[in-house]
């Protein structure tokens, strides 16, 4: 019998059904948060909140208004990776433009 006829017995069937039916389980997602602070300006955060996490203009406004009355503003959520890489490019355009904004990440 040849080799590939083999995997079409019963008991290979059962084992493929069954890895079938494993559910793959979504990655953790994770809150890009941006910080108020006392020298960062609001258009600035709308940019950022523009360019990078690529709100729209009301998006971005609630938002900047969010981390300037509570001190706090989710600007997105994403997989580790994404959100790690958001973090890095919010902190290197807010440091070449001299403004000392904080952007970190939570898992949500």
């Amino acid at each position: 019998m040849p080799d590939w006829a083999e995997d079409e017995s019963p008991d290979n069937e059962q084992a493929l059904l069954t890895e079938k039916k494993q559910k793959l389980e979504k990655p953790p997602l994770y809150k890009v948060l941006l910080h108020n602070d006392d020298y960062t300006t609001m258009e600035f955060v709308v940019f950022i909140l523009k360019t990078i996490f690529l709100k729209s203009e009301n998006d971005a406004h609630r938002i900047m208004l969010a981390v300037h009355q509570q001190g706090i503003g989710v600007a997105g959520v994403y997989t580790f990776e994404i959100a790690e890489a958001k973090v890095n490019k919010v902190i290197r355009s807010a440091r070449e433009n001299e403004f000392p904004l904080l952007c970190t990440f939570e898992k949500e």
